[in-house]
């Protein structure tokens, strides 16, 4: 069972977020927080699995509650680690970097369908990275207008291996899938994965994809 707190301030959308997830036998919603303080108190005492995450709320916002939700929790994708998956409105450049950067493992559109999200939410719980094909592409366009690139002999290496693993990262493979496709052992990926954060100086899955897309490895 997938254990969701879901934050929003808006009570209406906050009803119609869980009673969505309520069709899906696997997703148990243990919280709802109306701002972003709510959710950070609510995952510390519920130590849920994933929150469900607005963006722009009072007070607290979404990306600040990310980042102090991940901080407290540890980084995304370690183990009995809290994930965050991004639910929103907004699809701006800031809106979605801010995300990333604070560590959350998805950025979802409230307008789509009903089974993506719920897809989302289970893919993100397994420690896959989900964006919005139209966020995905925002952020490969981001890159091919040279924004956040820096000079070359700044860009780091990775080996032709750490780029397949990343790219099947990219395309929302979890660990198992990735071995099996590239015929290697789990630890092997996780290896191959510990090496690319070190050369990127990130911390996590998406980061580490959005940072490649911005030097231009992917």
């Amino acid at each position: 069972m997938i254990r969701v707190v879901v934050a929003d301030d808006h009570p209406i959308v906050r009803a119609g977020i869980v009673g969505l997830l309520a069709t899906a036998d696997d997703i148990e919603v243990v919280g709802e927080a109306s701002d972003g303080e709510e959710a950070q108190r609510l995952t510390a005492e519920l130590q849920p699995d994933l929150v469900l995450m607005d963006l722009r709320m009072p007070g607290v916002g979404g990306v600040e509650a990310t980042a102090r939700i991940l901080a407290a929790s540890g980084a995304a994708g370690a183990t009995g680690a809290t994930r965050v998956l991004v639910l929103t409105t907004y699809e701006t450049d800031d809106d979605i970097i801010g995300a990333i950067e604070a560590g959350a493992s998805g950025y979802l559109l409230k307008a789509a369908p009903q089974a993506e999200i719920i897809e989302g939410v289970r893919a993100v719980a397994r420690g896959q990275t989900v964006l919005a094909p139209n966020i995905a592409a925002m952020l490969v366009q981001r890159v091919r207008m040279g924004t956040q690139v820096p000079e070359a002999a700044d860009t780091p290496r990775l080996s032709a291996r750490e780029l397949q693993v990343l790219s099947l990262v990219a395309a929302g493979h979890s660990n198992p899938q990735i071995a099996a496709a590239l015929f290697i052992g789990e630890a092997t990926v996780k290896t191959h994965l510990l090496h690319v954060f070190e050369k990127l100086a990130v911390s996590d899955r998406t980061r580490a994809v959005t940072r490649a897309m911005e030097l231009g490895l992917l």
